[in-house]
């Protein structure tokens, strides 16, 4: 899940707003051994920004994508690997350029159509057919970051699309055929943003006529008040206002239907007050637990969930936004300046590292021999005095009203960063700001900032979703061009072979540190917290949980 492109804020749209009660005792049904608890109320630290997922690419949006939607890959429970969805099976042709995939049969969406190969590919050719601000990177982010451009881009700055085509073969085959081979196909289809959604609903709901600008992006009603799947959840209402939105089981889906009626929602910002809601019984769980709530919580008696540690934590730095930023003594210097240990041993929950790489030591690729900056001040001084930069100031800037499951308390890592960083002569301009969409507007567009910190949650298990996403091409986040590594990013992508793939992601996370776009900060497992006589849900990697399969204990 990614660390979240740049959001507009949704426009305030009138939707229905539902009276929904803020504890699962609200809605019970009589079984034969009485009543039971079949409403359960999850609290999330932030909004929804879109119901539609192909145009989200924030994780509160993918979390809830994930209840009502399907795609034709899916990631093994628990885990990062590709295993059936929509799919049941998958195969490439001889050159890697063609995959044929066996679609399961009896599957309907929440409309009542039919889901088959014919929806399948209108759903591609909606995406690889995007027009007008359907091509902007803060509309279909991971269309880009994994397809590349369009049939028609409209800007220069878009490449070759790696999708090409999709053919019906029979109702229930499918073959897609891409450009060219790459590491992201297939695995990249278990994104959420890959969901397959009703063509009925997407034409009847003018699911691409997202209008307004860049700046003020007017979602269609589609992505506000219709989203249509085929998940075992289907969309019920979105109370805006009340920061409630509410899913309900799907009578009709084709798998093992939800034990839950009812799966709201409830957005709680504060970290604290999520906290005391769970304890009163408001909610059911939350996520995002702070590091010194795990083990008090864990004690009285409520399911801690512990993922496994597949994140990144970074600090960034704009080469543009300040010309002393270009020296890559300067940018040694910073590295060697943050005392990194002091910060996962302070703010992260058990389990955390200092991060080596740009992606976690579980995953493929990672190098332990690359350059590494341990803490080191005088050092810093050193390179910053032979860099003709002892009176650096940079703008840092870090985001309020959020937690993100690699950033526990981003105004607490600021001020240990921020201190480091001053320690050794550098002075801070601190530029605080409301995560979405300010943050993420400033610090990933444009030259405004120096130094922000963000992250990233893996989508699936390929060293390339990490790296590749970050470094693969110019972005404004970072500020540099840097050829030689682009083109070793592409030699690598395109390599057929995984062994010799994992080989290349070696050799680029060398290439990766040597450079220093940004310091790698910290891996940190984050964990969500259910209910005392909540079960049945497994925690994921990449923060795919599975609602299907919750209930209460009787």
């Amino acid at each position: 899940m990614r660390a979240t492109r740049p959001k507009a804020a949704i426009a305030a749209v009138a939707v229905a707003a539902l009276a929904v009660a803020g504890c699962a005792e609200s809605d019970r049904e009589e079984g034969s051994g009485g009543s039971k608890k079949d409403t359960l109320v999850f609290g999330v630290a932030g909004d929804p920004k879109v119901l539609d997922p192909s145009l989200a690419s924030d994780g509160e949006s993918l979390r809830v994508a994930r209840q009502v939607f399907e795609t034709l890959l899916r990631a093994e429970e628990g885990g990062t690997k590709p295993s059936p969805g929509l799919a049941e099976s998958w195969t490439p042709d001889s050159t890697g350029t063609v995959w044929t995939f066996k679609l399961r049969s009896g599957v309907k969406f929440h409309d009542g159509t039919d889901f088959n190969a014919e929806a399948v590919c209108v759903n591609f050719n909606r995406w690889y057919n995007a027009k007008g601000l359907m091509q902007s990177p803060d509309v279909t982010a991971y269309w880009q970051d994994v397809m590349g451009g369009y049939a028609e881009n409209e800007s220069p700055d878009l490449g070759e699309s790696l999708f090409k085509s999709c053919i019906v073969k029979d109702p229930t085959t499918v073959d897609l055929a891409f450009t060219r081979v790459s590491s992201k196909i297939p695995a990249a289809l278990m994104l959420p943003s890959f969901s397959i959604h009703s063509p009925k609903a997407l034409e009847e709901y003018k699911a691409s006529d997202v209008t307004g600008t860049a700046e003020d992006i007017k979602y269609p009603t589609y992505a506000l008040e219709h989203p249509t799947g085929t998940g075992p959840f289907k969309f019920k209402g979105w109370d805006i206002a009340n920061k409630t939105l509410t899913i309900e089981r799907n009578e009709d889906y084709w798998g093992e239907k939800a034990k839950l009626k009812t799966l709201i929602f409830k957005t709680i910002s504060d970290e604290n007050a999520r906290k005391q809601a769970l304890r009163a019984g408001d909610i059911q769980g939350y996520d995002l637990v702070g590091p010194a709530d795990v083990e008090p919580l864990k004690g009285e008696g409520f399911n801690m969930l512990t993922r496994p540690a597949f994140n990144i934590l970074y600090l960034a730095i704009n080469q543009k936004g300040n010309p002393k930023l270009a020296d890559l003594k300067v940018r040694q210097a910073i590295a060697h300046a943050l005392n990194r240990q002091a910060l996962v041993d302070s703010k992260l929950p058990p389990g955390g590292q200092v991060a080596v790489n740009f992606f976690p030591d579980t995953v493929e690729g990672w190098n332990g021999d690359v350059t590494k900056y341990d803490y080191n001040p005088e050092k810093a001084k050193q390179l910053l005095a032979e860099a003709g930069a002892a009176n650096l100031t940079l703008r840092f800037h870090y985001p309020t009203e959020v937690t993100r499951p690699y950033m526990p308390n981003p105004k607490d890592l600021f001020e240990l960063l921020s201190a480091d960083l001053q320690a050794v002569g550098i002075k801070i301009e601190p530029i605080p700001l409301k995560w979405s969409p300010d943050y993420l507007n400033a610090t990933t567009s444009g030259n405004a900032h120096d130094l922000h910190f963000l992250g990233w949650t893996g989508d699936y298990g390929d060293g390339y979703n990490f790296i590749g996403t970050f470094f693969d091409r110019q972005k404004d986040e970072w500020g540099f061009n840097n050829p030689e590594l682009f083109a070793q990013f592409k030699d690598a992508d395109s390599t057929a072979d995984p062994a010799a793939r994992v080989e290349k992601y070696k050799g680029l996370n060398k290439s990766i540190m040597d450079f220093l776009p940004g310091v790698p900060i910290s891996h940190s497992p984050p964990a969500i917290v259910l209910g005392k006589d909540v079960t049945g849900v497994t925690a994921s990697p990449l923060t795919d949980e599975r609602f299907v399969t919750a209930e209460f204990k009787s």
